[in-house]
C-alpha cells in the first residue's frame, strides 16, 4: 500500500507530533493511522457508516471534538464544512493538520489558510494535499454555531444535502405522492426532514421513520419535524432493521461516494427498501434520470412503474417486493 501523506510527513521528519490526544476528525474508515499511537487516537465523527467501522475496528467514536494536542482534519466535500472544522480544530486543539484530495477542495483550503497564516507547511502526494499549522484564533470567523432557518423555513447547515435550498427531486416527489398513504412509512436517507414532512401532510400515515446516516442532517430534521408520529434513526439505511417491515418508503437515494457519481449506492438503497418493506409494501423514488436504475428496481419488484419527472429527474412507483434467494 502506497505510503499516505499523513505517513511521509512524518517519516520524512517534516512533522513531529505533539505528546498527548489526536483528534482525527470525520475520518472514512480506509484512514490510515498507522504511524499513529492507537492509544491517543480519539475519532471525532457523524457519518453512521464510518462511526460503525471504526467501532467496530476497537475505536470509541464521538461527535464532538475533545481538548486535544494535535487535531486532524480529513477534508470533506463542503467547503463551509471543511472551515467550520478548522475552527473547530483551532479552539481545542495546540496543532492543526489538515488533509485533504483535490477534488474536495483541500488546495483552496490550503490558499486560504496560507492568506491568513503565511507560508505552511504542506506534502503533496497521491492527488491531494496535507499541511499544518499551530492553532490560531484567525479562522474564528469559520466557525458555524449550529442548524439554521433559512427562507425557505426550514433548519439546515452546512455539510448536509441540499443546505441552501429544497432539492429539486425531492419537490418532485412530494408533489406527486398520493392524497393517501399506507399506515407504517419510513424515508430512507431522510435528510433533514423535507420527504417527511409531505409524507406526514397525507391521510392514513400512523407513524413515520427517518433512517438518516448523517447525524448534522437527523439534528436539521428533528428541528424541522415535530409531528409525534416522527420517529428518528441515526443509522445506515443499508444496515437497518426496523422493529417491523413497512408498508411503504419514499426515498431520494444518494448517488455519490465522495465527489464520484456512484449508481451502485443508489441499486443498494433499492434492495435496501425491498428488504424493508411488508409483501405489501409501496416505494416511491425519485432519481436523477440519466441513472440506469429500471433494472435494479425490476430485480427487486414485481410491479414497476415511472409515474411522472422531468429533464432532470424520473418518478419511480414500485410494489410487490421480491424476496430474493
Amino acid at each position: 500500500m502506497p505510503q499516505s501523506r499523513l505517513s511521509t510527513a512524518i517519516h520524512d521528519g517534516l512533522l513531529v507530533l505533539r505528546a498527548g490526544d489526536i483528534g482525527l476528525m470525520r475520518p472514512p474508515a480506509s484512514y490510515d493511522i498507522s504511524d499513529l499511537p492507537r492509544e491517543a487516537l480519539r475519532i471525532v465523527h457523524g457519518f453512521y457508516p464510518d462511526v460503525a467501522d471504526w467501532q467496530i475496528a476497537g475505536h470509541a467514536v464521538s461527535r464532538d471534538l475533545p481538548r486535544c494536542a494535535t487535531a486532524v482534519v480529513i477534508v470533506p466535500r463542503a467547503k463551509a464544512l471543511a472551515q467550520a472544522m478548522i475552527a473547530q480544530a483551532c479552539a481545542k486543539a495546540d496543532l492543526v493538520i489538515v488533509d485533504g484530495q483535490r477534488t474536495d477542495g483541500v488546495d483552496s483550503l490550503f490558499k486560504s489558510c496560507r492568506a491568513r497564516l503565511g507560508d505552511l507547511p504542506s506534502v503533496t502526494k497521491g492527488h491531494g494535499r496535507l499541511f499544518w499549522f499551530a492553532a490560531s484564533p484567525a479562522f474564528a470567523d469559520w466557525a458555524i454555531p449550529g442548524p439554521v432557518q433559512g427562507p425557505h423555513g426550514y433548519f439546515t447547515t452546512a455539510g448536509v444535502f441540499s443546505d441552501g435550498a429544497v432539492d429539486a427531486g425531492s419537490a418532485l416527489l412530494a408533489a406527486a405522492l398520493p392524497p393517501k398513504l399506507p399506515a407504517r412509512m419510513a424515508d430512507l436517507g431522510a435528510g433533514w426532514g423535507y420527504l417527511a414532512q409531505a409524507v406526514l401532510a397525507r391521510e392514513g400515515v400512523a407513524a413515520l421513520d427517518l433512517i438518516e446516516a448523517e447525524a448534522l442532517s437527523l439534528d436539521c430534521a428533528q428541528l424541522n419535524v415535530t409531528d409525534p408520529r416522527a420517529r428518528f434513526h441515526w443509522a445506515d439505511a443499508l444496515r437497518f432493521t426496523p422493529e417491523k417491515a413497512y408498508d411503504g418508503i419514499v426515498m431520494n437515494p444518494p448517488f455519490h461516494t465522495g465527489r464520484a457519481a456512484d449508481a451502485g449506492l443508489g441499486r443498494a438503497f433499492i434492495q435496501a427498501a425491498c428488504r424493508l418493506l411488508a409483501p405489501h409494501g409501496k416505494l416511491w423514488m425519485v432519481a436523477n434520470r440519466h441513472l440506469p436504475y429500471e433494472s435494479a428496481m425490476s430485480e427487486s419488484f414485481r410491479n414497476v412503474d415511472i409515474i411522472g419527472g422531468n429533464n432532470a429527474f424520473k418518478l419511480f412507483h414500485a410494489t410487490k417486493p421480491l424476496r430474493l434467494a
